[in-house]
């Protein structure tokens, strides 16, 4: 394959549309987290337990507005028939669960032994999520 073939391959609609729309996903993740943790510590002390209620009340969040901007606008699946919701939003879930089980693992060690700000280490869990849930969707949820 030659070098502008393989670039076309990766540099695409939609691949820049994923990315964009990735990077919306990621903020969304990260100010609902911060909103959320605002909320349960009232500004005091972040638990294990309080971040890890933050963490998950934000990617049902932030999971939430990724479905619907992948489905429409990253992947084209315009079909809205219960046939085939009901195919992608599980799958799509599925897929998001093992992102999260991931940011939950990678938070609790960061955060927790590593004692890094929470508000960095989900930063950095976000880059990798975007990848992985790229690959899950693009091969598994959305395929044409």
């Amino acid at each position: 394959m030659n070098l502008k073939k393989l670039i076309s391959k990766l540099i695409n609609r939609e691949t820049i549309s994923y990315i964009f729309f990735g990077v919306l996903t990621t903020v969304v993740s990260i100010v609902s987290y911060e909103l959320v943790k605002l909320l349960i510590t009232g500004g005091g002390e972040l638990t294990a337990l309080k971040m890890n209620i933050a963490n998950v009340s934000s990617w049902i969040i932030a999971v939430t507005f990724a479905f619907v901007t992948n489905k429409f606008f990253v992947f084209n699946s315009k079909s809205v028939k219960a046939k085939v919701l009901l195919k992608e939003i599980p799958s799509f879930v599925g897929a998001r669960i093992l992102s999260l089980g991931f940011e939950l693992l990678w938070m609790n060690v960061t955060v927790g032994l590593l004692h890094i700000n929470d508000s960095i280490a989900k930063i950095g869990a976000q880059v990798g999520i975007v990848v992985m849930n790229y690959v899950f969707s693009k091969l598994f949820i959305f395929k044409k």
